[in-house]
């Protein structure tokens, strides 16, 4: 059985490579990080007294009268982890609740209550309180929880003033917020506040301070979120997964996402700063880094330059990166290729479903809309197909419908699933994740039964090869030779199939028998 130390180890390995690259630029951009403000956050939780679920933080939650939670700005899960909290907390015939927030200004609290009262729509609220200007993280996530706290909550109140940009004035921004607090209270004696802050404002010593002294009858919870130090510790739990744990009395840490999708979410908004809004954030390095994570975790040297043990010059082999494409340039790229229509309107489903799709056909990597979970399973697909010479784009790949295309298929998914565990633990487990990403078109026709079935049982395989690489019964030298067997060779899919599942059976949870009795029919 894995010991903790290594299960922490193959759970974080392959997410630390990734990190390095986008701190690395974060550095350069925002040479904000090193102020001791900022210091006193991250060096104030680096350790948890338990692990609890999500009933005991809403028991948490139920026993505070101001509820303090942590933010990171261009984190959208972070937003909706707030409104998800508040549409909890806020039952029929319980305590009402009122929501305070950093995002807006408390001089624009007049704005906020014509949209309250339906008196102006979004775009006017967006534009009013110069929410891009002011503000310039994404919209979408933060309207999701003013709609949900219009709906669920008895008022909202922003707590912020200027100035924003120096954090030299950084505590007086807090004394004002907990000054508007305490004015909440008189209006709402009542209520239960929540309040959505900046999470460098919840170091022990700032915000919670300053609300200690001047609200001291208060009963305070701290929520933070995906905390690095915690979430880095809580990976060498035995549990899959780790929703929160619970650091102090007051203070309880929930993990919604993964450091390297925080991190990319605020390199994807410094890019974005720094370009035209028609040009949209540069996603070529988030993908590109990615791949090179997955390399450096399987041990692939991308200049070599002979083939065998390793790829011959991989780094030749990279894939070109379409950021914010049309769907019509989508097509036209797919046209050049000589693809079906069939295919076409595969790939613009995938593209819609999931926001990214590599295509090993043109060598060339689709990004829309940048989901972390599709774009690491994409990243492991786009290198499996390089170490074996990408096939598909020399006109080698294997014909639909036949056996060999079906374990083709198969270990594709298999590796791309096991990819994106490796980059991104929090994804969901394959039986769900497959189950929920097939669309019911995927049903209509004979072929495309198969490919479902071959995209289930990949999902299935690969969550295994996960759960034994975990437990230590795959290593890293078996993993690397995987994606480097040519699996065009005859039988060779088929072989490389059954060995990988002679590998890890009694692994984790079973494969689907039908599906699997499917795949030994072929």
């Amino acid at each position: 059985m894995a010991t903790t130390t290594s299960l922490r180890l193959r759970r974080s390995e392959a997410q630390l490579h990734a990190l390095a690259g986008v701190e690395r630029e974060i550095r350069i951009n925002d040479p904000n990080g090193r102020r001791k403000y900022l210091r006193d956050y991250s060096q104030a939780f680096r350790s948890y007294e338990s692990v609890i679920d999500r009933q005991e933080l809403n028991a948490s939650m139920r026993g505070a009268d101001v509820v303090l939670i942590g933010d990171y700005h261009a984190l959208p899960a972070a937003q909706r982890f707030a409104a998800s909290m508040l549409e909890e907390r806020a039952q029929p015939g319980d305590r009402p609740v009122v929501l305070g927030l950093e995002t807006i200004f408390s001089r624009d609290q007049h704005i906020l209550d014509e949209w309250w009262r339906r008196e102006i729509d979004a775009a006017e609220l967006q534009q009013r309180i110069r929410f891009d200007l002011d503000w310039g993280y994404d919209w979408a996530p933060f309207y999701e929880l003013l709609a949900t706290a219009r709906e669920h909550a008895e008022a909202i109140h922003g707590l912020d003033c200027m100035p924003r940009e120096d954090l030299r004035k950084i505590g007086a921004r807090d004394r004002h917020a907990v000054h508007k607090m305490a004015e909440i209270r008189q209006r709402h004696p009542n209520a239960v506040v929540m309040v959505l802050f900046g999470e460098s404002h919840l170091a022990p010593g700032h915000l919670p301070k300053v609300l200690r002294e001047q609200l001291p009858e208060e009963r305070v919870l701290t929520v933070l979120q995906n905390v690095d130090s915690l979430y880095w510790r809580a990976a060498g739990e035995p549990h899959e997964r780790v929703e929160a744990v619970r650091v102090s009395d007051d203070v309880v840490c929930v993990f919604n996402s993964t450091p390297l999708e925080k991190y990319e979410s605020y390199r994807l908004h410094l890019s974005r700063w720094g370009r035209t809004e028609e040009e949209g954030p540069d996603l070529a390095p988030t993908i590109y880094n990615l791949i090179d994570s997955l390399l450096r975790f399987l041990e692939i040297d991308r200049y070599s330059s002979h083939n065998g043990s390793q790829p011959k010059f991989l780094v030749d082999l990279m894939p070109e990166v379409y950021c914010r494409a049309s769907v019509a340039r989508l097509r036209q790229l797919l046209s050049r290729h000589r693809a079906t229509e069939e295919d076409t309107e595969a790939m613009v489903r995938h593209i819609e479903e999931r926001g990214s799709v590599y295509l090993p056909q043109a060598n060339s990597f689709y990004v829309r809309e940048f989901k972390m979970m599709y774009a690491t399973e994409e990243a492991a697909r786009f290198l499996h197909h390089a170490c074996r010479g990408l096939p598909a784009r020399a006109g080698n790949a294997e014909a639909p419908g036949s056996a060999n295309h079906f374990y083709v298929q198969t270990i594709e998914y298999a590796l791309g699933y096991f990819g994106s565990r490796v980059l991104y633990p929090a994804r969901p487990l394959a039986e769900d994740a497959g189950r929920r990403e097939l669309p019911e078109e995927a049903l209509e026709s004979e072929r495309k039964k198969t490919e479902a079935s071959s995209q289930l049982l990949g999902y299935m395989l690969g969550n295994a090869l996960y759960d034994a690489y975990l437990k230590g019964r795959v290593s890293r030298g078996m993993l690397r030779r995987l994606f480097l067997i040519h699996l065009d060779e005859p039988g060779k899919a088929r072989e490389t199939y059954r060995e990988i599942a002679a590998k890890v059976r009694g692994q984790g949870k079973k494969l689907p028998a039908s599906v699997t009795r499917q795949a030994l029919d072929k």
